[in-house]
């Protein structure tokens, strides 16, 4: 395979702040690379120097593959607040399309519009201001992808996308044949994409071949060889010890390249692998009480902007109870963790009725989404003040003097952390927790929340995060509708797999002739442990059964006429529409006949 990308001598620092230094690297053909390393590290800075939108401090070489096109997707995408998503993204691509004749810029667009309905991003005149942080994250994975370059680099591609987005770009992703170098947290998505992981630690570079689970095996035998090795040295050492210590005499004439020698062993033997963790031990749950009222709820109702957020809900959360939300962006999940936490208010806009009753004894953290409004000139010191659990979270000492506003995104993210947690909450309300935390500090925060003493209500798009953690899920399915699906993330998903099998087998059931008059086919017997359903209820499901072919049959005809190509710009506008129309009663019919035959 061609070497796509060569990378020698590549260095960056942030005053007295070394990040890298002599970085050596290489990309070949077909690679797709996970780039891990602790937060604060410089990941984000070393793919800036790789797309040319910083410079290495130290010169060293940048070296593609001549002609190839490269297509760069940053954390943050800068965008236009009054433009269109379509304009957005076609004013954004003139660097691919420049060159281009008006037929091809027409296939160009083309592709922007089927990614983005793929993305179930379908009204394309909606003006930028108006998207969610999920939504602007699609438009920018559209600008990306429709590029059709040989190169992605991309900087933690499914932050802030809801699960049904992420599952579409791994698929699209792996079935891919770009080359691909990526910072991501999202453990599933990158065992389902990435073939080699590659880990930036102590100013060096390390390639494994392989998954995760490979990585983390490798990893630990790498670290284990390296200590035992030190070990030897230490030996050595002992020995060489004696030497230098022995009467000066007997050290005349001795050469002076032992003594030089002496000094570099006693360098390595110190130098000890430790694999520095965040520890919460210090922020354990000291018996915060938590009475039997948690947060009550009944016929909870919220409205704004015309819009249906949440829908007559009414549930009882229980003490020790962990909750999942699922559900795509703008669906209303953080407005529902804002309402839980009480942190809505009249004048802040909306209509909201029924009953939020919330026990007397309880203590809510709320770690939000859009993080810690900290103040930027105060340092990391000011902010916390105690400097034994800041060492904990992996602050070291040196750091304390940092102002906030030099910290990386993912330092943010654990600090803030830290304050929610010191609060000794007995109800945790996580919104998006895992965005910007590396991987060791994920897996430090399930190991902790695995053992909380509390009650947990969480919104992630992390399906291993989602798997380890909550008993149940609330799945938005949208217009204010919540359902409750008892089980882990992989247990919903594979029970929405059953599901598609059954109303396929439904469709062919629809497609059979019909059977001869007079004749009914046996109704198949309700499987065992399953409640009795109504007359009406009965009658809804004979209803669903014959709808839902007829729904899939529509959305399969849609595709085909949205990847056909022959459709004029209005015909394909019309179809787009109606394709996340459909997308909308399809899951509103399938969430339903799966409460009815389960």
């Amino acid at each position: 395979m061609p070497s796509f990308l060569q990378i020698e001598n590549i260095s960056k620092s942030y005053g007295p702040k070394v990040l890298f230094e002599n970085i050596y690297m290489n990309v070949n053909e077909g690679d797709k690379i996970a780039l891990i390393a602790p937060n604060g590290t410089g990941k984000t800075s070393l793919l800036r120097i790789m797309a040319g939108k910083d410079k290495s401090d130290s010169g060293g070489k940048i070296l593609f593959l001549k002609d190839i096109r490269i297509a760069f997707l940053e954390q943050e995408y800068a965008f236009d607040p009054d433009k269109s998503i379509l304009r957005q993204i076609m004013d954004d691509s003139t660097e691919w399309t420049s060159h281009l004749d008006q037929e091809h810029v027409y296939d160009y667009e083309r592709r922007v519009q089927q990614l983005l309905t793929s993305f179930n991003l379908t009204d394309w005149d909606k003006p930028m201001k108006d998207l969610s942080g999920g939504e602007v994250k699609r438009v920018a994975l559209t600008r990306m992808l429709a590029s059709e370059a040989e190169f992605f680099i991309m900087d933690e591609p499914t932050n802030h996308l809801d699960i049904d987005a992420i599952e579409f770009l791994e698929g699209y992703l792996g079935r891919s044949r770009c080359t691909l170098l990526m910072v991501t947290h999202d453990r599933y998505f990158l065992d389902k994409v990435c073939n080699t992981v590659i880990e930036m630690e102590r100013g060096a570079i390390y390639t494994y071949r392989g998954n995760y689970q490979n990585y983390l095996q490798k990893r630990s035998e790498r670290i284990d060889n390296y200590n035992a090795e030190t070990e030897k040295v230490r030996n050595i050492l002992r020995r060489e010890l004696e030497w230098m210590h022995s009467t000066p005499c007997a050290r005349t004439g001795k050469a002076k390249y032992r003594k030089n020698a002496f000094y570099e062993l006693k360098e390595r033997a110190e130098d000890v692998h430790i694999v520095r963790n965040v520890d919460m031990s210090e922020v354990q749950q000291k018996g915060t009480y938590l009475g039997n009222k948690v947060i009550n709820c009944r016929d909870v109702s919220f409205f704004w902007g015309g819009k249906c957020y949440l829908d007559r809900f009414t549930y009882n959360f229980q003490r020790y109870e962990r909750v999942g939300i699922v559900g795509r962006n703008a669906a209303g999940k953080t407005t529902f963790l804002n309402l839980l936490a009480g942190e809505w208010r009249p004048e802040m806009g909306g209509e909201l009725s029924g009953t939020i009753d919330r026990g007397e004894s309880l203590r809510i953290g709320y770690y939000r989404q859009d993080g810690m409004r900290f103040k930027e000139d105060q340092t990391v010191l000011e902010t916390v003040g105690d400097t034994h659990l800041l060492g904990r979270f992996l602050f070291p000492h040196e750091m304390f003097s940092n102002r906030i506003e030099r910290l990386s995104g993912g330092e943010r993210r654990r600090l803030y952390l830290l304050t929610v947690l010191m609060q000794q909450p007995n109800l945790l309300i996580l919104d998006e927790p895992t965005n910007d935390l590396d991987i060791v500090t994920l897996n430090i925060l399930e190991e902790y929340l695995k053992e909380y003493k509390g009650s947990l209500i969480i919104v992630s798009h992390d399906r291993h995060f989602l798997d380890r953690l909550v008993d149940h899920l609330f799945v938005f399915t949208g217009d204010g509708v919540v359902k409750d699906f008892v089980g882990d993330y992989s247990e919903y998903r594979e029970t929405r797999k059953e599901l598609e099998a059954e109303r396929k087998k439904a469709a062919k059931s629809a497609a059979a002739p019909a059977a001869p008059a007079g004749k009914k086919s046996p109704a198949a017997p309700a499987p065992a442990g399953r409640r009795k359903l109504s007359w009406k209820e009965n009658h809804e499901l004979e209803e669903l059964e014959k709808a839902l072919p007829a729904l899939e049959a529509e959305k399969a005809l849609l595709e085909e006429k949205l990847s056909g190509g022959s459709l004029s710009a209005a015909e394909l506008q019309e179809a787009t529409l109606r394709y996340g129309a459909l997308q909308g009663e399809l899951d509103a019919a399938e969430t339903r006949w799966l409460e009815l035959t389960l």
